[in-house]
């Protein structure tokens, strides 16, 4: 369940994931090398998964992912190149399924289709600051979670909402969110005199933050983070979290073969996934510990 908080009671995460905004001073954190090379498994058997089915027929999974958020999925339209630690989650599962890098095909959804884009197979799981609610469990399943952070701000850093303690404190404020994200339906749930404004991705919020069209951006603290990063003059995240969000991996409802096996990946692989962080949004030097994985039934 989740929990609503003032911005001034910061949880475990808040610490930890703030930390970034003070020791990270530039993109992504990693590529190329920086990243734990993934053992791609051989004989892989698993029996009863449609959705690992459909991938070997295809040669490749399709994985849906975010590409606009530093540090966790973010697409280098340069180079061509994906980095985060979202995106090297999902090519870990990919390895543990058999899958070589070149088999994989990325697609990037936004956060209001991804349900939608899982329902209707045109991709095989997503990977993407994904977080685990009991309204999208109606409609998909999830394994996990892989990680846990909370709801933030990021708003100017010479705007008089930097002092701000209390979510209330944003009543009459413009904020801003993706569409069809976890943050931006709580705030229109819990905070109705709060305007809000919604996009497609979280890049133009911060866009329109950059340019005072709104006066903040709400969304999981590990993602603000990394646009503060890119303009640590310009913009600050507040202290404190006042909601919990744990991030799973997004799978088709009722394959229950792919679910333990990812979860299993989960449970059994914390030197790889300590790998992944430290190369990814451990870079920064913060200290999170991997959650342990929801019981299935």
């Amino acid at each position: 369940m989740r929990r609503t908080k003032t911005l001034a009671a910061i949880g475990i995460a808040a610490t930890a994931l703030l930390g970034l905004t003070a020791c990270n001073s530039g993109g992504p954190a990693s590529s190329g090398d920086d990243v734990p090379k993934q053992d791609v498994a051989k004989d892989v058997q698993l029996e009863g998964s449609p959705t690992y089915d459909a991938m070997v027929k295809r040669g490749g999974p399709v994985i849906g992912v975010k590409e606009d958020q530093p540090n966790l999925g973010y697409l280098d339209v340069t180079t061509g190149e994906r980095s985060g630690f979202d995106i090297e989650i999902a090519r870990w599962i990919a390895a543990s399924l058999g899958f070589e890098e070149s088999d994989i095909k990325y697609e990037p959804i936004a956060s209001a289709n991804r349900e939608q884009a899982i329902m209707n197979g045109d991709i095989d799981y997503y990977v993407g600051t994904y977080s685990i609610t009991d309204g999208r469990k109606e409609k998909i399943d999830f394994a996990g979670p892989y990680f846990v952070t909370g709801q933030g701000f990021l708003v100017s850093s010479d705007s008089d909402m930097t002092e701000v303690k209390d979510v209330s404190d944003f009543n009459g404020k413009t904020v801003c969110s993706a569409t069809g994200s976890t943050p931006i339906e709580n705030i229109k749930s819990n905070y109705p005199e709060i305007n809000t404004e919604e996009y497609d991705i979280y890049s133009q919020c911060v866009e329109d933050l950059l340019n005072g069209k709104v006066d903040a951006v709400t969304t999981d603290a590990a993602i603000l983070i990394g646009y503060a990063a890119q303009n640590p003059d310009e913009l600050k995240v507040l202290d404190g979290l006042f909601t919990e969000e744990r991030y799973g991996v997004g799978i088709p409802k009722g394959d229950a073969a792919l679910q333990k096996h990812i979860n299993t990946l989960f449970t059994d692989g914390g030197d790889k996934w300590q790998e992944i962080f430290d190369a990814t949004l451990g870079q920064s030097g913060i200290k999170v510990d991997q959650p342990a994985v929801d019981p299935v039934g």
